[in-house]
């Protein structure tokens, strides 16, 4: 059985796709700079081999990449640091194709494309990204894929949208479910009318999983589409239905994204993104479900139930101790 390696696991994505190798009975290493932070997400399950890393050092990304056949990569930096993207992707390929890696999935994003020309985007739209952390991940999927062809690695690309699931603290929908949970306000990033779509987070896994036992996938690039379009509204609707709650909600546009994000980096980071939120991008996932088969995905309505389900309860602790 090939070994298979989780660079940045610790992220949601890395724990839904370890949840799925670990289902399969499949050792698994799971690799990332906070070595705590691993522990305490995968040291309870036998199957997982952890290991830290250093990206700026070559001899620390070979040993972290050593005797595994497929290694995931899912490696995150700060939003306001997405120079940061090309830079780690080279220096992550030098060490794996000199430690004998076959094959690297990365794990992507939308924001190569841009502004999409046409809805829903295949995998042949056009990437022409007119900001700079369009740049940057194109930047990073031209450097896999270069490597490729050239014969150093097998490597491929699997482009998600928005996500969102149980303890997804970055998504767009995580301060709704809160309020819903919790009472309060729902803080989002509008305007929430207009088409959107969300991977639900444990829907990835299997998918990756199945990627990896399927030689035809590399050499190319994959869309992983949500369960259906929807709209923000929609969703946090359905939070307040399924809660019984009533919450008010507080919507940022980019004008107020700037004036938030004089005093927040993150959120000013966010300005030259919104416009996945006026003009939507909506994936078409239908050549990878020729690849591997039908995907099961989560409709929106369970998906908010586990996610609600999973969050912490802060309301009645509150009023207890008040």
């Amino acid at each position: 059985m090939s070994k298979v390696a989780l660079f940045g696991a610790a992220g949601v994505i890395g724990q839904s796709i370890a949840t799925e190798l670990a289902s399969k009975g499949r050792p698994y290493r799971v690799v990332g700079r906070n070595i705590s932070k691993l522990r305490k997400a995968f040291g309870t399950d036998p199957l997982a081999e952890i290991v830290s890393w250093d990206p700026d050092s070559p001899a620390s990304v070979r040993s972290a990449a050593g005797g595994v056949d497929t290694l995931i990569y899912m490696v995150g930096v700060n939003y306001w640091q997405f120079e940061l993207h090309p830079e780690l992707m080279r220096k992550t390929l030098d060490g794996a194709v000199a430690a004998g890696v076959k094959n690297i999935i990365l794990i992507g994003t939308v924001y190569s494309y841009g502004r999409p020309n046409t809805n829903p985007v295949r995998e042949d739209h056009p990437r022409e990204p007119h900001t700079f952390k369009g740049r940057m991940r194109k930047s990073q999927e031209d450097l896999l894929m270069q490597a490729h062809a050239d014969g150093r690695i097998r490597a491929t690309v699997l482009r998600l949208p928005d996500f969102y699931g149980p303890g997804v603290e970055a998504s767009l929908l995580h301060r709704a479910a809160q309020a819903a949970v919790n009472g309060g306000t729902a803080d989002l990033v509008g305007p929430i009318d207009r088409p959107h779509e969300f991977v639900f987070v444990p829907d990835v896994g299997p998918v990756v999983a199945r990627l990896v036992d399927t030689p035809a996938a590399f050499g190319s690039i994959w869309h992983l589409a949500g369960a259906g379009t929807t709209t923000q509204r929609d969703l946090v609707a359905e939070m307040g239905r399924q809660t019984g709650t009533k919450f008010k909600l507080r919507v940022a546009g980019k004008t107020m994204l700037r004036l938030i994000g004089l005093f927040n980096p993150f959120m000013r980071e966010l300005v030259e993104m919104n416009y996945l939120m006026t003009d939507p991008l909506i994936m078409d996932d239908s050549a990878l479900q020729r690849l591997i088969g039908p995907i099961r995905k989560t409709p929106n309505a369970e998906g908010i139930r586990q996610t609600l389900a999973a969050m912490p309860k802060t309301r009645g602790l509150a009023a207890a101790t008040a």
